[in-house]
């Protein structure tokens, strides 16, 4: 037998492979263990060791009497960890967690026993609905994401999690490495829609403005506020997070806390200039008192006031929607049939919609009149059939041509007679307001750029600055404006329409009020506010709001005392458009007002008319105002017959509730109205 043998040479380079191969596995080793090994170290300590953030409280919001309006409930969520939850398992796992979720749990609370239906029988008891969740697919494909993004940000797999389940999930937490099982805060909203528009409500970031609050410090999937007073006051409410470490087991759950905690700071509390018992109050009128009109109207406005420094009192805006729709989770199809409502009730008409304002801009026409001299408060102007012909421009001669302007009493067949200023008031005469502010004859108005000087002096065509989002400027129209706009010129027609509150001249509810206040505290017109202090979790004041004056109006005091005085006779004299607010013991100055629009879906009455908005303002006690309000009814009708009931329901609850409804002196006015034939 003969054996073949290698040459040497061979034997020689195999020992060679072996040895570089044995050299290189030990140069490997040694690197692992003593170049790499603190860096792997420190890795495998940020495996055991994690960064928890610690959401701060949210700010409480309370009424002006500590009546909670907005406060925190805790809501829990599932989360699954990405680097937590082991690859070869992850289906298993995902698949176990599922199983929780789907399976209906009775609650867990006292026994209770069963009710009885009319046949004796118990009627059992209704358990739980699975909790909503994707899919086994989509929760994975979620998790498989996150590894490549970042492991360390948890997927939530359910929110609104009832706190059997819960338990059921920690429980079980040594088969489930990975999900875990959070306590997060929720805002709740106890007077829901009541304040709805005033308060408000939180979602999540933006998708556009992510990158904006990041850089402010917030964290993916944070809530801010999108409106209300959770937007306007969203970094006093907010807080300030706090942090701390802690080491996690194999299966991800926490073992214990390293280093040191940093603790949340909470947000700062609200208290309110609102009284939600007047609040109440204001929109049982309004419901009331639009229920019962025939136009069957669906918006309204009530908004209260003290004259005394802006502080808003309530404020009503209808409809309105249930702001906790929103912290509890809105579902698409509410959401859309919320935006698609032609009433816009997420919309605050108090001060975001603009309308007409009617007869109630003409205590302001008044007021300038008086200041600028274009009248007395002896000047007497002949209303003698409810019609004033205005002649055409260019046929100043021809009849035919002349344009006419109506007072709303034409159709009663008579006019107002010869009546001064405190009586135009009293008996809102349009063609008293007609020749005042646009002249007629030889008699001069005041003409468009005074009553537009007015106007804007008064706060109409530029916000109030109250504290609330989305507020609307108005609109005050101009010549010039009216030339961009429409490419026409101004005419006498248009300023007699802006005499008395029609054509361009648009108004919110809360610049109609704040200018009511304006004439009833002698001429201070003040930024509405809605919050009077802001305070920390301790109860200190952190910041107490002061009345703001925007400016002194330019009218004198006893100017004003005349439009105060036709005011209080719109209300107390025979022939007042207010008369049905005439509350006994109580000395209440106002103004009603009817507005025309056109509205396409609502269609004019049978002689061809607009319909009109049903307006009232007005301020009371007399001598010594502490309250103003206005009253606004969409589609209303006439104000004096729908607006002013709804005052006077308010009023008249105000000053039962404060003991204040007794008699004051009465100011003598110097005439009174003639009695219409």
């Amino acid at each position: 037998m003969r054996y073949h043998t290698l040459p040497i040479h061979r034997y020689m380079v195999l020992r060679l492979v072996v040895a570089l191969t044995f050299v290189a596995l030990a140069f490997r080793l040694g690197q692992l263990q003593l170049a790499m090994g603190g860096n792997y170290q420190r890795k495998a300590a940020l495996n055991r060791i994690r960064k928890v953030v610690l959401h701060a409280p949210r700010g409480i919001i309370y009424d002006r009497n500590g009546t909670i309006l907005a406060r925190n409930e805790a809501s829990f969520s599932i989360e699954i960890l990405p680097e937590g939850i082991p690859e070869d398992r992850e289906k298993d796992i995902v698949r176990q967690l599922l199983n929780i979720l789907d399976s209906p749990k009775p609650e867990i609370s006292a026994p209770t026993p069963a009710p009885k239906s009319r046949g004796g029988k118990a009627t059992p008891v209704p358990t739980p609905s699975p909790v909503p969740h994707p899919d086994l697919k989509q929760i994975l494909h979620q998790v498989d994401v996150g590894r490549l993004t970042n492991a360390s940000r948890p997927i939530i797999v359910a929110r609104k999690v009832p706190r059997e389940v819960v338990m059921e999930v920690e429980e079980d937490e040594y088969r489930l490495p990975g999900v875990q099982a959070v306590a997060n805060p929720r805002r709740d909203y106890p007077e829901g829609a009541l304040t709805a528009h005033i308060i408000g409500f939180m979602g999540s970031i933006p998708s556009n403005q992510v990158h904006t609050y990041l850089a402010m410090g917030y964290q993916q999937g944070d809530k801010i506020g999108m409106a209300g007073l959770e937007a306007s006051y969203e970094k006093s409410l907010r807080g300030k997070c706090g942090e701390k470490y802690v080491e996690v087991d194999v299966h991800g759950k926490e073992i214990r806390t390293v280093g040191k905690q940093i603790d949340p700071v909470p947000g700062y509390n609200l208290r309110l200039t609102l009284d939600v018992g007047l609040q109440k109050v204001m929109e049982k009128a309004l419901r009331d008192g639009m229920k019962h009109v025939k136009t069957k109207p669906q918006s309204g406005v009530a908004i209260a006031m003290d004259p005394r420094n802006g502080a808003i009192l309530g404020m009503v805006s209808l409809p309105s929607y249930d702001d906790n729709l929103f912290a509890k989770g809105i579902d698409p199809k509410t959401y859309q049939e919320m935006l698609a409502n032609r009433w816009r009730p997420m919309v605050n008409h108090a001060i975001s919609s603009i309308y007409p304002p009617g007869s109630t801009i003409k205590p302001v026409v008044a007021s300038a009149a008086l200041q600028e001299g274009v009248i007395t408060p002896r000047t007497r102007i002949l209303d003698k059939d409810g019609v004033i012909w205005l002649p055409n421009k260019y046929f100043p001669d021809d009849p035919k041509q002349a344009q006419p302007f109506y007072c709303w009493i034409h159709k009663y067949g008579h006019g107002h007679g010869n009546i001064n200023v405190r009586e135009a008031l009293a008996v809102s005469c349009d063609i008293f307001f007609y020749e005042v502010g646009g002249g007629y004859k030889d008699f001069k108005g005041l003409g468009i750029d005074r009553l537009v000087q007015y106007a804007h002096l008064f706060g109409f065509g530029e916000k109030t600055g109250i504290d609330l989002p989305a507020e609307s400027p108005g609109q005050v129209g101009t010549p010039k404006w009216k030339r961009l706009n429409y490419g026409e010129n101004w005419t006498t027609g248009d300023t007699f329409n802006m005499s008395i509150g029609q054509g361009y001249l648009a108004a919110t509810p809360m610049q109609v009020l704040n200018a009511t206040a304006a004439v009833a505290n002698g001429g201070y017109l003040y930024r509405p506010q809605i919050v009077y202090d802001i305070e920390d979790s301790e109860g200190h004041v952190i910041r107490r709001f002061k009345p703001d004056l925007v400016r002194e109006v330019p009218v004198e005091v006893k100017v004003l005392d005349v439009v105060r005085e036709g005011m209080w006779g719109a209300v107390h004299w025979p022939q007042g458009t207010a008369k049905i607010v005439n509350i006994p013991g109580c000395q209440i100055a106002g103004k009603t007002g009817t507005a025309e629009f056109y509205d396409p879906n609502i269609p004019r009455d049978k002689k061809g008319n607009l319909p009109t908005h049903a307006w009232f303002t007005a301020f009371a006690p007399y001598d010594n105002p502490e309250i103003a309000l206005v009253v606004f009814v969409y589609n209303g009708g006439e104000g004096s017959e729908v607006a002013a009931p709804i005052a006077r329901d308010i009023l008249r609850a105000y000053f039962t509730a404060r003991g204040k409804c007794l008699p004051t002196p009465t100011p003598v006015p110097t005439s009174t109205p003639e009695k219409q034939k």
